[in-house]
């Protein structure tokens, strides 16, 4: 199964950059009662609308939703979580999705405060030969189409410490990227409802962009 979805991923890069595209992002829901719905509204469907218009990609702009443990995960080579609070993953959902990322798909996690303690141990179990690294500032998802040169930039303040971009790299590939005590997810909102400064959405949508960018790309 993993070389099929392997396959199928590589038609997804090459046809993402293309005139015609049959596949969306996806938004993953979990169990445990924390908030994965938190930014279902207009958060990557405004991202999505940003990376159609100024990477030239063609994905279709409703955002899908995904259960973790489900197989309609093979369909979206990118999917997105978020949320505040708990996130509890049973046996099949982290093979589903142990299995989705090492075959190919790229997961991106956007901590909205809180998730953090309680989204390390579920990772774990789906990799508990992996650790989360600190990405480096050179490293090329922040030298995209836009460069970061200070890493991740800060849309909200929670504890008062820096944005850390942390990943799990798999055999030497970045299967998944996670943003911490920075809140891209919010910055791609609409501007009335965190009413953030221009400024900021700009910066967490051209980041959100290279992250786009550089799982279609590497």
């Amino acid at each position: 199964m993993n070389k099929v979805l392997s396959i199928l991923l590589i038609v997804f890069s090459l046809s993402v950059f293309g005139q015609t595209a049959s596949y969306q992002i996806a938004l993953l829901k979990y169990n445990g009662g924390g908030d994965w719905y938190a930014n279902l509204e207009t958060s990557l469907p405004n991202l999505i609308s940003y990376c159609n218009k100024n990477l030239n990609t063609n994905i279709n702009e409703e955002q899908a939703i995904v259960e973790i443990g489900s197989s309609e995960i093979f369909n979206h080579p990118f999917v997105h979580i978020t949320g505040h609070g708990n996130i509890i993953l049973n046996g099949d959902e982290v093979e589903n999705l142990r299995n989705y990322l090492i075959g190919g798909g790229f997961l991106h996690i956007s901590d909205n405060y809180g998730m953090d303690k309680f989204l390390r141990p579920q990772m774990k179990k789906v990799f508990p030969e992996l650790e989360f690294v600190e990405l480096p500032y050179s490293h090329p998802i922040y030298h995209q189409k836009y460069n970061f040169n200070n890493g991740l930039p800060k849309i909200h303040e929670h504890n008062d410490k820096p944005p850390q971009g942390f990943g799990l790299i798999y055999e030497g590939r970045l299967v998944c990227f996670y943003d911490a005590e920075c809140d891209l997810g919010d910055g791609w909102e609409d501007q009335e409802v965190h009413n953030d400064s221009q400024e900021n959405r700009t910066k967490a949508l051209k980041m959100g962009a290279n992250i786009i960018q550089y799982a279609f790309s590497e």
